[in-house]
């Protein structure tokens, strides 16, 4: 994978990804497979032809006339494909340069909390609840805050934590919602996080956010900045 620190490596991406591309390219294609496959044909229709009644060269022609097009279209597609796939690595490499250092929700439960700072999140509801409540855990498990949202509407819902006397370092963030019965159970939630990096797979699918608590795949953000 090519990770993207900044835009100013967004040229070391391309480099890769044409690496792997060109790597692909040694490989026969199907083109150049159909191809092969024509001319050992007619080589062996020419071969065994009879002496006495020669095959007309017209039809000839028109067989390599044919094959001719074929390739002609071949080549058109395989070159819309080449620059669909560069257009969509620039487009990716240029999304992937302006994330870096932006704030990302991501759906995880691991939070990073600094001195002096706050953790936001976000979490989601389907419907609504009589009460939404946060846990907070240290690295060993152990509870070191709480506290309840009271009654909350469908939809998205901002909180922040911040604790002074504890430690810099990773905890965990729980959210629950209360059910139809009045249990807890746990909602979506994402926490915010700085994008440190960006990892792009080949020609940009595969993106993955590289943040303090690991990587997370794209389709994990709910929402940036």
């Amino acid at each position: 994978m090519a990770d993207i620190n900044g835009v100013n490596s967004a040229t070391s991406v391309y480099e890769q990804i044409n690496q792997q591309n060109r790597s692909a390219s040694n490989q026969p294609t199907q083109a150049e497979s159909d191809s092969q496959m024509f001319m050992k044909l007619m080589i062996a229709q020419l071969q065994n032809q009879d002496p006495t009644s020669p095959a007309d060269t017209t039809d000839f022609m028109q067989q390599i006339s044919s094959m001719s097009t074929v390739e002609s279209i071949n080549t058109l597609n395989k070159s819309v494909t080449d620059m669909s796939n560069a257009l969509m690595t620039s487009q990716a490499a240029l999304q992937a340069s302006s994330m870096v250092g932006q704030k990302a929700f991501v759906k995880t439960d691991q939070a990073m909390l600094s001195e002096g700072g706050q953790v936001e999140g976000l979490f989601s509801l389907p419907a609504s609840v009589s009460d939404v409540r946060v846990t907070i855990q240290d690295a060993t498990g152990a509870v070191v805050d709480g506290w309840s949202l009271g009654a909350q509407a469908a939809g998205d819902h901002n909180f922040s934590w911040s604790r002074e006397g504890l430690p810099s370092g990773k905890y965990r963030v729980l959210v629950e919602g209360t059910d139809a019965e009045g249990k807890y159970q746990a909602v979506e939630s994402y926490i915010g996080h700085t994008v440190n990096s960006v990892s792009l797979g080949q020609n940009g699918i595969g993106m993955k956010v590289n943040t303090d608590v690991g990587a997370v795949n794209i389709n994990d953000i709910k929402q940036i900045g």
